[in-house]
């Protein structure tokens, strides 16, 4: 025990010698951690809170069209800004910011009257009722055209897309309700009537899943932070796996093997002092989101109610990080290799295990690979906590992958020392 206390303090001096590993440890993670925070939690503002800005362009002069653009206004997700001319709309556009435009034909109300006509009449004909003959099937309503900003993600433009459907089916409905109603009635329908039937849908309640029963809508920090904690644990391969590679040139393994000690005791030295860091750096960046978010307008870090639980994933989450990097010290011939390979191994372990590109969003060879990401199991096991409200015994299975994961590359590390004959 006094041989392993000494080689913590040694590889301590060590740690504490190192300015550009700490700097990579724990200032990159904190500003990696506000920044993409900052930008998430914007872009859940965009779509929650905000409006988004949109430019019409009315070249119809019916009523149908100033309906269209009431719809439109009463969505409550653009803010909506009316122009004169078709040609001007992209210029519009990026003089005004706005990040969308619409233009509505010149005979949009004319076709939709028609396609009115034609519906009910065949509906009428359908009860049995006589009704207007329709002289010539309607070819369909022009379509609207939908300018958009490139810098609107795929998913955001089909949710536009689908609003302003939504919008125009509305428009559609109205005309068809108002021309079967007169048909029948042959008197206007009654506007209190008509709001009631088009008004009249059921309500949808959205609830997040969740273990505890807790009802919380997850922030943007609750999903960014522990993700990037991740990031920032295995990024100690830096300064880890360039002590052990510094290690192996200057020759202190030989030394070892002379003295009355294993190099285990060193190798174990090694992943409780960085284990430390770890835990370290993961009570840091949780601490910023919980006490420094709300200074700077980012929504406070939740922790959950299962600290324990926190503990226990953090403390897999950084010895599978730890023995990772001596995984890479080992078998890197130069610290240029070690930091190289490393730092791209590690970019390439967050892209495949979730962190970059949300796991649900995979298919096929990626869905299969994130698997083997040990990133992959640590993201699962803190969102089971944060997002989900899980206790200790709802992420046993990640731990447990983490674990086999974990042992997995420890014997690699072996199998690579004994091939060195380090050990």
């Amino acid at each position: 025990m006094f041989k392993l206390w000494l080689s913590i303090k040694k590889d301590t001096r060590i740690l504490l010698r190192d300015k550009v590993g700490i700097l990579l440890m724990f200032i990159m993670p904190i500003i990696l951690v506000v920044v993409v925070t900052s930008i998430q939690n914007s872009t859940f503002e965009l779509v929650n809170k905000n409006k988004l800005p949109i430019l019409i362009c009315n070249k119809d002069t019916g009523k149908a069209s100033v309906q269209l653009i009431a719809a439109i206004n009463k969505i409550g997700m653009f803010k909506v800004t009316q122009i004169s001319k078709e040609k001007a709309v992209a210029d519009e556009m990026h003089d005004q910011d706005a990040l969308l435009g619409v233009v509505i034909p010149a005979n949009f109300s004319e076709k939709v009257s028609a396609k009115a006509k034609n519906v009910s009449g065949k509906a009428l004909t359908s009860f049995g009722l006589q009704a207007d003959t329709v002289k010539k099937e309607v070819s369909g309503i022009d379509p609207l055209t939908l300018y958009y900003n490139p810098v609107l993600q795929e998913s955001l433009r089909f949710s536009v897309q689908g609003a302003i459907q939504s919008a125009l089916q509305l428009v559609e409905s109205r005309q068809t309700l108002r021309t079967l109603y007169f048909s029948i009635n042959e008197k206007p329908l009654p506007e209190k009537l008509e709001n009631e039937m088009l008004s009249s849908q059921t309500t949808i309640n959205m609830f997040p899943v969740s273990k505890d029963g807790v009802r919380t809508t997850p922030n943007a920090s609750q999903h960014n932070v522990p993700a990037w904690t991740i990031f920032a644990m295995f990024f100690v391969i830096m300064s880890l796996g360039g002590s052990v590679v510094r290690e192996k040139i200057s020759g202190s393994f030989i030394r070892l093997k002379t003295l009355p000690t294993s190099y285990l005791v060193g190798l174990l030295s090694k992943q409780i002092t960085y284990l430390g860091v770890t835990l370290l750096q993961a009570i840091v960046i949780f601490s910023m989101g919980i006490w420094l978010f709300p200074y700077i307008g980012l929504p406070a870090l939740n922790l959950p109610s299962d600290v324990f639980a926190l503990f226990i994933v953090t403390l897999v989450c950084g010895w599978c990080a730890v023995s990772y990097s001596i995984c890479v010290g080992v078998f890197a011939e130069t610290q240029e290799q070690a930091n190289g390979f490393g730092a791209v191994s590690i970019v390439i372990l967050a892209c495949i295990g979730g962190l970059m590109v949300p796991s649900f969003a995979m298919q096929g060879l990626a869905k299969t690979l994130s698997d083997f990401s040990p990133m992959h199991w640590c993201l699962q096991a803190y969102y089971t906590l944060f997002l989900e409200g899980g206790k200790l015994k709802d992420v046993l299975n990640n731990i447990g992958s983490l674990i086999i994961i974990t042992l997995i590359i420890q014997f690699i590390t072996y199998l690579g020392l004994k091939r060195k004959n380090l050990i």
